[in-house]
């Protein structure tokens, strides 16, 4: 794990110029890679990398060249098959002068060009340049479980692990884009390439992006979630019996799992005590000789505390272990921090217990975690896939009574549950039936609820936000074909592409891991995995209403029963009441939410904002419209604060007082 940043194309930077923008950059990702840095330059290109140091740690730093000295790379994550790869390389004649994971990028591409990338199992951001041809490479991993964002100025692309690195050296970037920040106020994220910068891309996972000498650049999508169609897999096409298909399955986890424990430091793992983490630890446990240390966060608030079921998979596990607990108070004041390695809004405040748990695992003297993120995308384990089951089974006889009361089966974990109302069930999960034949339909309620914050917008955002469809808008992002795909092959594509890849495995993924130094690895999202699930039936994954159903069943042998049957809880933290104590808002809230701010800023009502932090102030936050409004709307405006700061300290002075424009 690591950060990287450079530029590549045009010309007028010679190495020696070169080398003080890429300390520039590279040096705002010191927290990425606090273990040295390394540069490369030459005419048309600069690399930068800062190194977190996992395998090879004596001969491992980057960029890292092929023998001909004209591929040269730097790359941030792990090549978990590299062993494996650099097997088949040395075979075939080639030389390899480090033990890292990182030379068998260059030799691939000396053999294979772009399609070098195909070969990798791994998580991982590349920046490649091939000097001969004069053309610079950067490629995402499949599942998007690292960063890469890039912004063409000056002739020239620049890229990075974080936009931070790209303003340090371009502060005319530092300005937000409101249509971003709509999308990220409804989907949780903003639909890629954008991102909440203007002139910024962020490059979709699965992708490759080639940028010639001629200036000419060229997209491809090597991998995507891809699925049959739901003539295909139906019980009676598929191939493999429940039976057969939980082996395939424990032997794909196995395999997955013994491929991301490769490092040469100790390696941890998390512990929520659902079946997923658990499931990673027990394979860990029955299947290598790894040594596994465990951490885990726990709540004062019983609604979403888990440690009972996490002491007692330690017990059973018997493993080493730590638990963080964690406060309300802890919440609110670390958020601010949250939001500076987030560089966007979130709607939730999910993240900082898991960025404040990696400091721990940091202090305890471990740069590796295994999680178990992913398992509910790959094999349909969350509520929003079943409540989508329930309605479309509702909409078929949209008068009956019973029908939406299975609804009921969800969300128990929920103190205001939507269900523990029938009459407010039915009106809540009714919206959106027009939509029934759309691949979006499932999303609905969430997304209708999440824009709860597009009201409090300015009036002239808010304008342009009745303008927009979102609907539709996200439509236009998914591949033709998906219709031809089963309902629930529809939800789970939707939903690794916006959840998944824009939030999860970002916000609270790669941005609160690297806060602290630390890599995140995740097996069920190892692609080998993803392809076998999606060509399940749907009924392997949800059965009735059991979530998971095959993922259970592979994993039933290693684990408690209770744990194996138990029902998803979604991880959550408390929201706006981590901001208020005693009555009054922390100072930095009060500071940051003063109207007079919000107003000089210019994304929302300043009024209409001041009444929603009344009603949060007095615990009168209803559901979770009121707060992820008041969480998105707080993190906006720290977005902005931090952006000027870092435009200020680019352009050498220290007034970040000035409002920053919005982009038009």
């Amino acid at each position: 794990m690591c950060g990287i940043a450079g530029f590549g194309g045009g010309s007028g930077i010679s190495a020696e110029t070169a080398r003080p923008l890429l300390e520039k950059m590279i040096r705002t990702l010191g927290h990425r890679g606090p273990d040295g840095f390394g540069f490369h330059a030459e005419n048309g290109v600069g690399l930068a990398h800062a190194r977190l140091s996992i395998i090879d740690l004596s001969t491992g730093d980057q960029p890292i060249h092929n023998p001909r000295r004209d591929v040269w790379t730097v790359f941030n994550g792990e090549i978990f098959n590299y062993v494996e790869l650099r097997r088949e390389l040395e075979a075939e004649g080639r030389q390899f002068y480090t033990q890292s994971d990182t030379e068998v990028i260059v030799h691939l591409y000396d053999r294979d060009g772009d399609d070098f990338v195909r070969h990798l199992n791994g998580q991982f951001a590349i920046a490649l340049w091939d000097a001969r041809k004069q053309r610079l490479v950067l490629a995402r991993d499949r599942a998007g479980i690292r960063p890469m964002y890039y912004s063409q100025r000056h002739g020239r692309i620049w890229f990075a692990s974080e936009v931070k690195a790209l303003l340090a050296v371009l502060p005319e970037l530092g300005r937000l884009n409101p249509h971003a920040l709509m999308q990220t106020l409804t989907y949780w994220a903003p639909v890629d390439p954008e991102t909440l910068y203007e002139g910024v891309q962020s490059l979709p996972p699965g992708c490759l992006l080639a940028i010639d000498a001629d200036g000419r650049q060229t997209l491809k999508r090597y991998w995507d979630w891809t699925f049959p169609s739901a003539e295909e897999t139906s019980p009676a096409r598929y191939p493999l019996s429940v039976e057969q298909a939980t082996a395939e399955l424990r032997e794909l986890l196995v395999d997955a799992v013994r491929l991301q424990l490769r490092a040469d430091v100790p390696v941890g793992a998390y512990l929520s005590g659902g079946l997923d983490s658990s499931g990673i630890v027990a394979l860990i446990r029955g299947f290598t000789d790894t040594p596994v240390r465990t951490f885990s966060v726990a709540f004062e608030d019983g609604e979403y505390d888990e440690s009972e079921y996490q002491q007692a998979m330690v017990r059973h596990l018997r493993t080493e272990h730590t638990t963080l607990r964690c406060t309300r108070r802890d919440i609110g004041e670390a958020f601010p921090r949250l939001i500076r390695h987030t560089e966007t809004p979130v709607l939730r405040t999910g993240p900082v217990p898991l960025m404040l748990l990696a400091g721990s695992v940091r202090a305890h003297g471990y740069k590796v975690v295994l999680t178990g993120e992913g398992a509910d995308e790959v094999f349909g384990g969350y509520d929003l896939f079943k409540e989508a089951k329930v309605r479309r089974f509702w909409a078929r006889q949209p008068d009956s009574k019973f029908r939406p009361r299975l609804l009921e089966k969800l969300y128990g974990y929920l103190r205001n549950s939507p269900v523990s109302n029938a009459a407010f069930a039915q009106s809540f999960f009714g919206q959106g039936m027009e939509h029934l034949d759309r691949p979006i339909f499932a999303h609905v309620p969430r997304w209708t609820t999440s824009q709860r914050a597009l009201g409090l917008l300015t009036p002239e955002l808010r304008q342009a936000a009745a303008a927009w469809d979102p609907l539709d808008a996200y439509e236009q992002t998914l591949p033709p074909s998906i219709m031809d795909w089963s309902p629930l092959a529809r939800d789970q594509y939707v939903e690794a592409k916006s959840l998944l890849a824009g939030y999860l495995l970002s916000s609270q993924g790669d941005r609160v891991a690297m806060a602290n130094s630390i890599e995140g690895r995740f097996p069920y999202l190892d692609h080998r995995v993803i392809e076998f699930a999606n060509r399940l039936p749907p009924s392997y994954k949800i059965r009735g209403m059991t979530e998971k159903f095959l993922l259970r069943r592979a994993l039933a042998d290693l684990l408690p029963e209770d744990i194996v049957n138990r029902t998803k809880q979604p991880y959550r933290a408390p929201d706006s009441q981590s901001f208020f104590f005693d009555g009054q808002p922390l100072d930095y809230v009060a500071d940051t939410l003063d109207p007079q701010r919000v107003r000089d800023a210019g994304y929302f009502d300043p009024q209409a904002v001041s009444r929603l932090v009344e009603k949060c102030r007095l615990g009168r936050a209803t559901g979770f419209a009121d707060n992820q409004a008041f969480v998105g709307i707080l993190s906006t405006m720290l977005v902005h604060r931090q952006t000027g700061e870092w435009r200020a300290a680019a352009q050498g002075h220290d007034d970040a007082s000035a409002p920053l424009a919005l982009a038009t």
